[in-house]
């Protein structure tokens, strides 16, 4: 199951003390659908990379009972890797392995006891996904741009992390892959209760989600149910 998510007097500051996000409270429960809209330079991608500790802020972001910001940066790290699966637009694969090992990759990282279970979790999200047989064993170098973004997905969630984050999951692909990877987005994340929250501008991801946030110079100026 996903996790719950609790924000309270979020502040991100640039480096030279401009505010960038300001988040006074908001609360997802877990197994929430979200999508995050608003122009470029607005604070969609700050607000998601906050979200995942990568940030230095001020205030709190809970997912379930652990505040991130109460971590240092190896707590930080050990929780994404542990809670937290990303998805980014340009997909991050190893081009010099296939698609089992980048959807595996994580269990490099892993203590040697827990790296079987996770190859097979790769594998059966990949199998979930249309990847499977053959296909998962052919260099990432020779599959689409959906078929690469679908790897990426199967990394993400081989772990069976509770939260999956999305940085413009479908802005690479053309309309009908990008069509066939939200559907198995969404019915993959709501299969497993995973809590998802993507930024994206594409409509068709947005309005699969149960609830939109708008983000305007940094603040959520809009929070509604997604259209169905």
């Amino acid at each position: 199951m996903g996790l719950p998510l609790s924000i309270t007097g979020l502040s991100v500051s640039s480096k030279r003390g401009r505010l960038l996000l300001s988040v006074p409270e908001l609360d997802l429960p877990a197994g929430s659908l979200v999508g995050i809209v608003g122009a470029s330079g607005a604070g969609k991608s700050t607000l998601l990379y906050s979200l995942a500790g990568l940030l230095e802020a001020e205030g709190k972001i809970c997912w379930g009972d652990q505040d991130l910001l109460g971590l240092n940066s190896e707590q930080r790290a050990g929780f994404r890797a542990d809670k937290i699966g990303m998805i980014f637009q340009d997909f991050l694969l190893f081009e010099e392995l296939n698609a089992g090992e980048n959807a595996s990759l994580t269990a490099l990282f892993r203590p040697r006891r827990e790296r079987a279970t996770l190859r097979t979790k790769a594998a059966e999200r990949l199998e979930f996904l249309g990847l499977g047989g053959e296909t998962k064993d052919r260099n990432v170098v020779s599959l689409s741009g959906g078929e690469r973004q679908r790897v990426a997905i199967a990394r993400a969630m081989a772990a069976q992390a509770p939260v999956l984050l999305a940085d413009e999951p479908t802005a690479s692909l053309d309309r009908a892959a990008a069509n066939r990877l939200i559907e198995d987005l969404v019915n993959l994340t709501r299969s497993s209760g995973t809590t998802l929250i993507a930024v994206s501008h594409d409509q068709s991801l947005i309005s699969r989600m149960d609830r939109v946030l708008t983000i305007s110079d940094g603040i959520i100026s809009g929070d509604r149910k997604a259209a169905t």
